[in-house]
């Protein structure tokens, strides 16, 4: 069906634009999320006595190396999703097979995102870093929010599609 198409690429698209502008917010408004990164990194706001401590890097120029990577990957996410939604609207009365294939720069797209708000945010920053110890540089449940929109949107995308009436 056409309708579920445009679906697709229309949900494709919002999370590209959200993804876009969540790294276009760290570029214009870059120290409010390197604080965040320089305390979660620091570990100076888990509990004060977790044994984890151990873990915490403090020097000022691995917090901006992966501040930049984080950027990089947000912006990574959104073009490649923004490119998948353009793909699939390309695609668009194309036979399944074609419409099937140009899916596959949006996969990109959602797996780097999923590396993103997955395993840098509840994996690295969650668990390593013990972010979850923290009550004032936690993003455990915003990250949460958009790894699990990436998911459901990735799993209604790359349901097969077949040819249109």
């Amino acid at each position: 069906m056409i309708v579920t198409r445009l679906a697709k690429a229309f949900m494709v698209a919002a999370v590209a634009a959200f993804a876009l502008l969540v790294a276009w917010d760290n570029v214009v408004d870059y120290g409010t999320n390197y604080a965040f990164v320089q305390h979660v990194m620091s570990m100076d706001t888990i509990f004060p006595d977790s044994a984890l401590k151990s873990r915490a890097i403090t020097d000022e120029s691995v917090w901006r190396v992966v501040y930049a990577l984080i950027i990089a990957a947000e912006f990574a996410t959104g073009f490649l999703l923004a490119a998948g939604a353009l793909a699939l609207l390309m695609a668009l009365r194309a036979p399944a097979a074609r419409f099937n294939r140009a899916k596959a720069l949006t996969i990109v797209g959602a797996t780097v995102g999923f590396g993103v708000w997955f395993f840098g945010f509840m994996v690295v920053a969650g668990n390593w870093f013990a972010m979850w110890q923290s009550h004032e540089w936690n993003a455990q449940q915003a990250a949460f929010r958009f790894y699990i929109t990436l998911l459901a949107v990735l799993i209604f995308v790359t349901q097969r599609d077949d040819d249109l009436a």
